[in-house]
């Protein structure tokens, strides 16, 4: 396993890290979170040796392999089968079954293996440089946004192939499901060292929470000392009597940790802005058709209605017709079959992939967002900046310094500006990290209009989508229900077969469920009281020490005033004492928290599986 000392890394005078420490056991399958820019993929590159680091030692035993997958798409070979097999050892050459079996299940046909990879679209070609990667059989697999590019089909096959590795896993996505659903810990890259915990994202970000909430209390009670350790020697250094107990007092200070404010990140908070309308169909779609080849059309014969306050999501596999349909409906590609009927009150915004390519790369991003409706006065854009964090003089910078997720955040800001009824909208979350996409996510939830969206992030469709146009079977099928009811009515026909039935759990009756349920709740009391008790303790000792503290200070000071040095000695012992047994409770109180959520979760689960 992979173990990182003390690891300290900059870039021009800025420090990414310092004294980072790491070690990976058998087995673990570790996301790795954090906000763009905080060095994720740096420490990939130190890992694998693409970069040299400043300080500190990464030790790798002899033998482990460590696969990452590539982004730079580079092909040497006629066939996607000769270019993958390419990497298996010289005497394995030929084991085409090994790489056939990757690559049907990453989505390629039995025809495809034999076709140019030249010859196949971008994420298709990122899928062969997957299968590249998984054919070497590392021990442990480096995967930086590996859901990129990926269709919601191959997704769901990354993520069995990663629970199903048997090895170990360094995972960075902004898609929190999808990691949810594939890892053992979490960590994130906190303070310029590494933070990590057994579970979730959400595990991590309470945990990470309760543990920032105690730093400031410590923080806040420290600054407190030091004032009045700075106010006692001020007042006493002058003097000869007390001199000597004013210099003990500056000793003290000096060994005092600086503890610094921690940095809040800037967050993107914001709403659509929803234009009035009476209607409650915003359009309907009739017999609906097209395709480039006439002979080989994308879809048709496609009818469904969109009500108002309703999202539909448009799903299935990439290159089969989603952003062409979301396209046709934006009116931005010519009419050939069926017709669209749009109610007269609807207006609909566009965000696409291609609007984002159309952004003007020599404006500003005021300049961007103004060029959406010129009666926009200039506080409000600024407000719409700085809702899409870019606050200040970062709102002057110019598009073609911007990075993709700093388009995206642009894009999203002129549909911000933009009253709108309808938003269509083309994987938003792309180039987004985790709390951005949370924050859209948010935003669509609360929008009172209506959405049409393309993507593959599973969350956003189970959270979101009140009905689909799936992608599937040669054509495009409305199907009126949520994500869930369609894998479990209908599902995707190239899994079928091979999702494992569920075991069936035997029906229990009311009276013994509720017996079972009662049983678990005491087990859960019984389990939970201890640490209820000494957080009960802990919170209780704290206000009498809150108290007491107060009460010492001002014995202190006011033995300070009158000169008695005995008192003061007296009293400075005592407050030091009090101070001790605070900062102990606090550790005591974050131990038994920790500790009584672990319990609360384990409970909950148990609960969750009577019903």
């Amino acid at each position: 396993m992979i173990q990182l000392t003390n690891l300290s890394k900059s870039f021009g005078g800025q420090t990414l890290f310092k004294n980072l420490n790491l070690k990976v056991t058998a087995h673990q399958k570790i996301g790795l979170i954090g906000r763009n820019g905080t060095g994720k993929s740096t420490l990939f590159k130190l890992i694998l040796g693409e970069e040299s680091y400043d300080e500190g030692e990464i030790s790798i035993p002899k033998n482990y392999r460590i696969g990452t997958l590539r982004q730079h798409l580079e092909f040497s070979k006629p066939t996607v089968e000769e270019e993958c097999a390419q990497v298996l050892p010289e005497d394995e050459q030929y084991n085409f079954y090994k790489i056939e079996k990757i690559l049907f299940g990453l989505g390629f046909t039995a025809e495809d293996l034999q076709k140019d990879p030249l010859s196949f679209s971008g994420g298709y070609q990122i899928r062969i440089n997957l299968a590249k990667l998984l054919a070497t059989e590392p021990n442990m697999l480096l995967l930086d946004e590996p859901t990129n590019y990926l269709d919601l089909l191959s997704l769901r096959w990354l993520k069995q192939f990663i629970r199903d590795f048997d090895g170990e896993v360094i995972l960075i996505t902004h898609d929190r499901e999808f990691m949810d659903a594939v890892t053992t810990h979490t960590m994130g890259i906190q303070r310029k060292g590494l933070f990590m915990v057994q579970g979730g994202t959400k595990k991590y970000y309470e945990t990470l929470a309760l543990q920032d909430e105690t730093y400031e209390k410590t923080r806040l009670n420290q600054e407190k000392k030091r004032k009045e350790l700075e106010e006692f020697i001020a007042r006493n250094k002058a003097r000869a009597s007390t001199a000597a107990l004013a210099q003990s007092k500056v000793k003290i200070l000096e060994k005092m940790e600086e503890m610094d404010e921690l940095e809040s990140e800037s967050s993107l908070s914001f709403r659509f802005n929803y234009k009035e309308t009476p209607a409650k169909i915003l359009f309907r779609a009739e017999d609906l058709g097209f395709g480039y080849d006439p002979e080989h059309p994308l879809f048709e014969h496609l009818t469904f209605a969109l009500e108002n306050g309703k999202t539909l999501a448009i799903i299935g596999k990439n290159g089969k017709g989603k952003s062409t349909l979301l396209n046709y409906i934006a009116g931005e590609l010519p009419q050939q079959q069926g017709t669209l009927s749009f109610h007269p009150a609807t207006a609909m915004v566009h965000f696409g992939q291609t609007n984002i390519e159309r952004l003007n790369t020599k404006h500003t991003i005021i300049d961007e967002i103004t060029s959406v409706d010129k009666k926009i006065g200039m506080a409000e854009v600024r407000a719409i900046c700085g809702t899409m964090m870019f606050s200040g003089e970062l709102a002057d910078k110019k598009i073609e310094v911007l990075s993709g997720g700093e388009r995206s955040r642009v894009m999203l800001g002129k549909i911000i500006a933009t009253p709108a009824n309808l938003l269509l909208l083309d994987e938003p979350t792309n180039h987004l990290d985790m709390q951005s996409i949370d924050s859209l996510c948010d935003a669509i939830d609360s929008f009172e209009g209506s959405t049409i969206m393309v993507t593959h992030s599973e969350m956003l469709l189970r959270r979101l989508a009140d009905a689909l146009i799936i992608f599937h079977k040669g054509g495009a099928e409305y199907f009126e229900g949520s994500y869930d009811d369609f894998l479990e009515k209908i599902g995707w026909e190239e899994e079928e077969g091979t999702v494992k039935p569920k075991k069936q759990k035997p029906k229990l009756d009311k009276k013994e469920r509720k017996k079972r349920r009662t049983a678990i709740i005491e087990e859960k009391a019984r389990e939970a009281k201890p640490s209820r008790d000494e957080i009960k303790f802990c919170e209780k000792r704290l206000e009498e020490l809150e108290v007491l503290e107060e009460e010492q200070n001002s014995a202190l000071e006011a033995a300070s005033n009158s000169a008695d040095n005995s008192a003061m000695i007296e009293h400075s012992k005592a407050v030091a004492e009090t101070q001790t047994e605070i900062e102990n409770l606090f550790e005591r109180l974050e131990v038994a928290t920790e500790a009584l959520e672990e319990i609360n979760a384990k409970y909950d689960e148990k609960l969750a599986e009577l019903e």
